[in-house]
Parts: C-alpha cells; structure tokens; sequence
C-alpha cells in the first residue's frame, strides 16, 4: 500500500484509540533499517509509523554534509516509493526536534509538506514531534501553537512533548527524578493554548517516569495510571463525559517497561509508542554474531584474501534485516496492533 494519506492516518489513530491498542513507532536511519520496519508490520499485518530522529536524519544526510533535511527528505521519498509493495499502511514522522533545530529539521520539512499541499499533493510527513521538554512550559506551548497552525494546514498531525522524559536521546538529555511526570495542571494549560482537535491534531508525549535507553524491567518507576488522572482532569475541566479521553498519548522511553504497564498505558489512550534501542539491538545483534563466527572471512588475516561470500553486505545485511523485522513484529504483538491493519 503507499504511505498514508492524512485520512488514513487519522483513521490509524483513531481505531487504536477506540480499540485500544498502539502502534509501534520504528526509528530508522537507513534503506536497511527501513525496510525492516516495513517487513515486520506486514509479518504482523499492522499498520504502522516509521520515525526518523534529528539524528537519524543527520546519519541519512551523509557525513560529508550532514544535512538533516536532505537526509529526512531522501529516505522519506524512497519510503513512497518502496512501501507500496507492503501490504499495510505506513506513517512516516519525524522524531525528538529540540528548540535549536526547528530552524534546520521541522520547519524546513512542514515548508516541503506545504509546497507539496498546494500543489494538490499529499504531505511528504504524516507527523512531526516538536519537544520542546527542555523549554518552560510556556515556551513549549508557544512555540507548539504556531508549529500547529502550520501542520494543520499542511495537512500533518504534531506530536508534542510537554514535559521531559528522562536519560538522553539524540543530545537532549534530562535526569531521572520527580519532574519525570506530567500533572494535571500541565495538561489542563496544554488544552488551553492548543485546543482538543479544534486548532488541530497532536499527539500528546506526556511524562509518567519514562525513560530513554537501556534499562531491566524495574529500575524505571512508571506510572502509566497517570495518564488516566490527565485524561480526567482535562474531561472534567471541558465538561466531557466520564471515561472520556481528550488526549491521544505517545509513549516514550518503553524499554524495559513490563507488559501490564504496556497494557495499563493502552486502556489509558496511548496511540503510540516508539521503539528504538530495542530494535537497534536487534539489527546489530546477529551482524556481531556473524563477524565473530566468519572471522577469517570476513577480514584478510595473515595475507589471505578473506571470504568474499561472508564480507558481502547482503550477506550480513539480510540476517540484520531479518532479526529487526522479528522485534518489530514482537512489538506489535505487545501493542494489540497485530491483525489490525485497515485494509
């Protein structure tokens, strides 16, 4: 199928809100990577988001210009083309832009989706992440409201991440304490100056204790409860009807995260949720495996000329290709996006 549309996207969104599940959010940083999200969402017959991060983005850009942009475009149009051969619907977004480089990521690529627009075209993002988790709430939301007008009218839902998930993620780092978890008030001044669909959709980063990186189940407090009380508080303040759920949540920092706090953040209204270092893992994992097992064919030991079959890229490529494809469909099974593909 090709890309989605903003209608299907939308559509995506809203069966996993009414149905209660997710969609794995899968950052890639290359053709490879790419076509291992792809090949697990079709393996799991869910749709999906691919994400590409402002490093991520940089990496694609190549290391002789390190342009994010260019980077971010070019991947994006080869998804355009290549996804049509899978058949479920696919989301591209970009991930984690910090104040510094609106100028240079976000703002640059909703001008490219606003050309597109006008030209009677599709945007070439579904979704951006404005994270502005390091900025005063105030700040945050300012800067949100103008970065909303502009996807509204470009077509594009906004992610936005009001306040800081823990660790580090592409240069943006926050420590791990109290501030980990959104409060009511934050979500209520975020209803306030972007409006509950009205000005336009976003997805709401709300923090609960997560956290970026590598940690074991437990060494991570979440509260994913939390998002209830959000939900509530908002509902209550706007005059919705009980159990209503104002906010569509993305869930960051998921590694290491239990399945009954998955499934509690799921009954909570959590749409999607990113994975990154597990499935960075599980594409280095067997490269690793087969270095070591192929060492004297994978190098030219002691003057000998290597095994050509064994240092060939397709030939570790595709077992990488292979074992990210597996966590992704790992993930969807987690999420309850399995089987769920609009059709």
């Amino acid at each position: 199928m090709p890309i989605a549309t903003p209608e299907v996207y939308n559509e995506m969104l809203d069966r996993a809100k009414a149905e209660k599940f997710a969609y794995p959010a899968i950052n890639v940083t290359s053709s490879q990577t790419l076509h291992a999200a792809l090949r697990g969402f079709a393996e799991a017959e869910s749709d999906g988001i691919v994400q590409i991060s402002t490093g991520g983005a940089e990496f694609l850009g190549g290391q002789h210009s390190k342009d994010m942009v260019t980077g971010a475009v070019a991947l994006a149009e080869f998804a355009h083309i290549v996804a049509e051969k899978y058949d479920v619907n696919i989301a591209l977004h970009t991930d984690h832009c910090p104040k510094d480089k609106l100028d240079g990521y976000v703002r640059p690529l909703l001008a490219v989706s606003e050309e597109r627009v006008k030209a009677g075209r599709n945007p070439l993002f579904q979704s951006h992440m404005w994270d502005g988790s390091a900025e005063t709430l105030a700040d945050n939301l300012s800067i949100a409201q103008e970065l909303l007008e502009r996807a509204r009218a470009a077509k594009i839902i906004l992610e936005v991440e009001i306040t800081p998930t823990g660790g580090e993620e592409d240069g943006v780092s926050h420590e791990i304490n109290d501030s980990l978890y959104t409060t009511v008030d934050d979500a209520v001044r975020t209803a306030e100056a972007l409006g509950l669909g009205d000005k336009g959709r976003y997805l709401l980063a709300a923090s609960f204790g997560n956290v970026h990186g590598v940690y074991k189940p437990g060494n991570v407090v979440l509260r994913p409860e939390l998002l209830k009380e959000l939900n509530e508080g908002v509902a209550a303040k706007y005059g919705k009807p009980a159990g209503a759920q104002p906010f569509d949540f993305v869930f960051h920092g998921g590694s290491g995260s239990t399945p009954e706090e998955i499934l509690t953040a799921l009954e909570n209204g959590v749409v999607k949720m990113n994975i990154d270092t597990d499935t960075q893992y599980a594409f280095t994992r067997p490269v690793a495996d087969h270095m070591f097992r192929n060492y004297d064919g994978v190098l030219k030991v002691d003057g000998e000329v290597g095994d050509k079959k064994t240092y060939d890229p397709r030939t570790w490529g595709k077992l990488a290709e292979a074992s990210m494809a597996a966590r992704v469909l790992e993930a969807c099974q987690n999420l309850r996006s399995t089987g769920t593909r609009i059709k």
